[in-house]
């Protein structure tokens, strides 16, 4: 089996998920994983896919004509295995302001860790006023990492950067 991962934006409108979900079927396609949003009219995401390796090519022929409805750029993936990682959970939330994912991020990488799943939004502050900014970020961890150090540096770089930041093992 091939896996395929698919990114694709297009304006917001009814239908695209059912046009894309469509093309993937009719091929012998297998949706397996996807995020898909609506941002500032855009609708944008990404689509695993897994086909047979004798229609690869055929999908991904009949994915070209959807670009008047939606852009699709398509990448071969590997094959994921049942890998038992750890996870951490690291949940934020505060005023929002240029930089927030930049510096966790920044942290989580000096301490080797890549980010698997990473959703952020802004929202009104409901009683104070303002746009709060949140961010949940999941990350696979092995037993080398210290996340105690992890933790200490996240509460440290919280306070410089005035958020409030839990991380929960999972």
């Amino acid at each position: 089996m091939a896996t395929l991962v698919l990114t694709v934006i297009g304006d917001d409108r009814a239908g695209l998920v059912n046009a894309l979900a469509d093309v993937v079927s009719a091929h012998g396609g297998n949706w397996e994983r996807s995020q898909l949003a609506e941002l500032a009219g855009k609708f944008a995401g990404i689509v695993q896919v897994s086909v047979a390796d004798d229609r690869a090519d055929e999908l991904a022929a009949a994915l070209e004509p959807l670009s008047g409805l939606l852009e699709v750029a398509l990448h071969t993936g590997v094959r994921e295995t049942a890998e038992a990682a750890q996870h951490i959970q690291v949940d934020l939330v505060g005023n929002d302001h240029p930089g927030i994912v930049r510096d966790v991020s920044g942290v989580l990488t000096r301490h080797g860790i890549s980010i698997e799943r990473l959703i952020t939004e802004t929202r009104e502050a409901p009683m104070a006023g303002g746009v709060l900014f949140e961010a949940h970020i999941t990350a696979p961890v092995t037993a080398e990492q210290d996340l105690a150090k992890l933790q200490d540096d996240l509460e440290r770089l919280a306070t410089e950067i005035v958020v409030d930041i839990s991380v929960a093992a999972g």
